[in-house]
């Protein structure tokens, strides 16, 4: 009789403890997520977050990546964000600066070590700039209250200034620690996204009881919701699965005196490259304007104050334009940050180095110029998947105006995507290890 994969896992020994590790680790992350940053006022904090608004929804995104400790603006408040911000910069220069470029083509294996040793250098000073500017924007929404005591570079309010600062990249620091623990003695290679996934799913059974307030339509609010959720995630897996895989001719090994005939293969292309990262980058573009506004709505000039209000009102999620730019943002970020990581693939001179070659076009340059038009073409429902994600919220109160408030779904539509994400990659890294340990793909339940 066959055994299960979830037998499988458990018998096998170095597999039980990677998992069993890797709980472990992320109950401590949960923990130490609790653990408030000293002197906060809870009382403000509550209070930015039930204001709605442009900084309202800024900080539920930032919230949603930090695994939901911004709202206890804990010492882990800013989640391991500084570490993927720093990655993100370091992606989007190395094709700008001509020597990181030429570092990472001619030896991609040192390339990322390199690149990934000065992520970290770069995430401590990203740390230390997040938590000054997420100090600043809390004071900013909560009307100037206080919402750390003592907070400023002058006078008595330096110690203490000081000593928060380090007490939040400290804890930045020790999330990406926990994090790189699980990838080398847990779930390999996954340890910052199980961190943020683990941050998700434990703000779901909260946020679905919140609909148990409404007892008049209690019952049909989470049926309408849970069908949505359902609906979402089989989209989710379609077009994260999607791909297109070009035929490619690899040269055949030679054995003895005998070159063997090539062998015909294929290069996978995903539909969805970029993941997550365009949500991030259109969220941020479109709320900077109306956070920037909030400065000047009590401005004594009338002019600056009215031109202030509409900005606040047009990139604050009120107007009805609002999803409109989230999604055409949200689409064009797509194709940016996809060609971006694209050339870092630079799949044309790997390939010639490798003697493969895509029948009917020229190796090299001309073989990467071919796999980008390949490549932008199939971003295009994967961006446009990733618009209407995005902009399900809006779309279900166009639509589903008696669903009533749509933060929930706010949370399930862009928090599915990573959640989707971080399990698809766990169940191929999984069932990769099994393989390794010599179990056969019949034996595994899909």
């Amino acid at each position: 009789m066959r055994r299960s994969a979830l037998r499988h896992l458990w018998t096998a020994t170095d597999l039980r403890n990677r998992l069993l590790i890797t709980l472990a680790l992320l109950v401590v992350y949960r923990l130490a997520s609790h653990v408030p940053v000293p002197g906060v006022d809870r009382a403000a904090l509550a209070q930015i977050f039930a204001q709605g608004g442009a900084g309202s929804t800024l900080l539920n995104l930032l919230d949603l990546l930090s695994g939901g400790t911004v709202s206890n603006f804990s010492v882990l408040a800013m989640g391991v964000y500084p570490y993927i911000t720093a990655q993100i910069i370091l992606q989007l220069l190395v094709p700008i600066i001509p020597a990181w470029d030429r570092r990472m083509k001619e030896n991609p294996q040192e390339g990322r070590r390199w690149m990934e040793r000065w992520t970290y250098y770069l995430a401590v000073p990203m740390a230390t700039l997040n938590a000054i500017g997420q100090v600043r924007l809390f004071q900013t929404l909560a009307g100037g209250l206080p919402i750390i005591k003592h907070f400023g570079f002058t006078g008595e309010n330096l110690v203490p200034t000081i000593t928060t600062l380090l007490t939040m990249t400290a804890g930045t620091m020790f999330g990406i620690w926990l994090g790189e623990l699980i990838s080398e003695y847990g779930v390999r290679n996954q340890g910052l996204s199980l961190i943020i996934f683990a941050g998700i799913v434990s703000r779901i059974p909260a946020n679905f009881g919140q609909l148990l307030t409404d007892e008049q339509r209690r019952w049909f609010l989470i049926a309408f919701y849970l069908a949505l959720m359902i609906l979402t995630v089989f989209a989710i897996v379609v077009v994260q699965q999607g791909r297109r895989n070009v035929p490619v001719m690899y040269p055949g090994r030679r054995i003895g005196h005998r070159q063997a005939m090539p062998v015909k293969g294929t290069l996978p292309l995903l539909v969805n490259m970029a993941g997550m990262i365009p949500l991030i980058f259109a969220q941020s573009f479109l709320t900077f304007p109306a956070i920037i506004a909030q400065f000047f709505i009590a401005s004594k000039t009338l002019w600056v104050r009215n031109l202030a209000a509409s900005v606040e009102s047009i990139f604050g999620g009120q107007s009805g334009w609002y999803g409109l730019m989230y999604f055409v943002l949200v689409v064009l970020f797509t194709f940016f940050y996809t060609d971006v990581l694209f050339a870092q693939q630079n799949y044309g001179d790997n390939l010639k180095r490798s003697g493969a070659q895509i029948p009917g076009v020229t190796a090299g340059a001309p073989t990467q110029r071919y796999l980008t038009r390949v490549m932008r073409r199939i971003t295009l429902p994967g961006a446009l998947f990733l618009g209407v994600v995005a902009t399900l919220p809006y779309i279900v109160n166009v639509v589903f105006p008696f669903a009533g408030s749509s933060s929930l779904l706010l949370v399930s539509s862009s928090g599915l995507l990573i959640v989707v994400g971080v399990v698809r990659d766990l169940f191929f890294n999984l069932e990769a290890e099994l393989k390794l340990r010599g179990y056969d793909e019949s034996m595994l339940v899909h």
